[in-house]
């Protein structure tokens, strides 16, 4: 039976069922963050048994992801003011007005795209058809920053349970492949598998194991051929009422995308439309592999962005606590 290949028509009547605009107030900012509860967040700690605590970020350096397109770099780490001054002793007149009082400091900077390496999205990053979550219009962010939907809007709330969708070993394999498209059967057939169950509120983390195969040899990982959620995953997204997705790819869903007219559509989808907190480039890594032993797949999970004014995204140190 011949099949319709999906196009800007799909992803628009998928924006109109599943939109969340207004439905938290039409001046509501935090999108899907408003589905965790004070009460959730006291439910959640109860996931926490051994104390265990694992980063789930990638080092912030010159070795990332970041060797693709879309003007994206690695982060690029500056001294101005090292062991060099200390040892020559121009730290005192240059640093410290020429008066030595016996301490001796160092201090270091950053440059980086907010996005380069694990980071959430807000939701300003996305505009679809110059419209942005919750109807706000596109000229809402200008070379400023976003003036509504930007990332500090988040900064209280990315904390509550975590769940850990392991794709690639339910699969039974080391990495799903590239062009793979993740559906909603796959996800139930994979809380089936792991023993546990998604709800309202929850953050879901679902590795495909790309970033594990492609660490050190990064290759085409930033914007190239991906596994990630497919069209078929959008309901069950959007049923469970989850906070938050966050996957260890450069951009969440499946690539090439299964819309030949649109770029990233369940971008336009998740984002837009449903006011959806997308993380990526999360390490599942070692994650996985403590799942996979103790046989726990939920946990506390914590990774509040930096609360950067106007910012459109943020690096961040995800924390799974189990």
């Amino acid at each position: 039976m011949a099949t319709t290949t999906p196009s800007v028509e799909t992803v628009r009547e998928l924006s109109a069922k599943y939109s969340n605009w207004g439905r938290w107030g039409k001046d509501d900012q935090r999108g899907t963050l408003n589905h965790v509860t004070q009460a959730d967040v006291v439910a959640a700690a109860a996931c926490i048994r051994t104390g265990k605590r694992i980063s789930l970020a990638l080092p912030f350096d010159a070795a990332g992801p970041q060797i693709g397109g879309f003007g994206r770099f690695n982060p690029i780490h500056l001294m101005f003011r090292d062991g060099g001054d200390i040892v020559s002793g121009s730290i005192i007149d240059d640093f410290y007005g020429g008066n030595d009082r016996h301490i001796r400091g160092t201090d270091d900077m950053i440059i980086m795209p907010l996005q380069s390496g694990t980071q959430w999205d807000a939701l300003a990053h996305i505009m679809f058809e110059d419209k942005m979550y919750n109807g706000f219009p596109a000229r809402k962010v200008t070379s400023k920053g976003a003036h509504v939907n930007d990332i500090t809007k988040a900064k209280e709330s990315v904390a509550g349970r975590g769940v850990l969708l392991d794709m690639a070993r339910f699969k039974g394999v080391d990495a799903l492949a590239p062009g793979y498209a993740i559906t909603a059967d796959d996800l139930e057939a994979c809380e089936r598998a792991h023993g546990v169950t998604v709800g309202r509120g929850d953050f879901v983390l679902i590795r495909t194991g790309q970033l594990g195969e492609r660490r050190g040899n990064w290759g085409d990982y930033a914007g190239g051929p991906a596994p990630g959620l497919g069209f078929a995953s959008v309901p069950w997204v959007a049923e469970r009422e989850i906070a938050g997705v966050a996957t260890d790819t450069w951009g969440m869903e499946v690539l090439p995308n299964e819309t030949p007219d649109v770029f990233q559509p369940l971008h336009c989808i998740f984002i837009v439309a449903m006011g959806l907190y997308i993380g990526e480039i999360f390490d599942l890594e070692e994650l996985a592999a403590d799942c996979a032993e103790d046989g726990q797949y939920d946990f506390f999970f914590c990774a509040p962005p930096l609360p950067i004014t106007n910012g459109v995204g943020s690096p961040v140190n995800p924390m799974a606590i189990k």
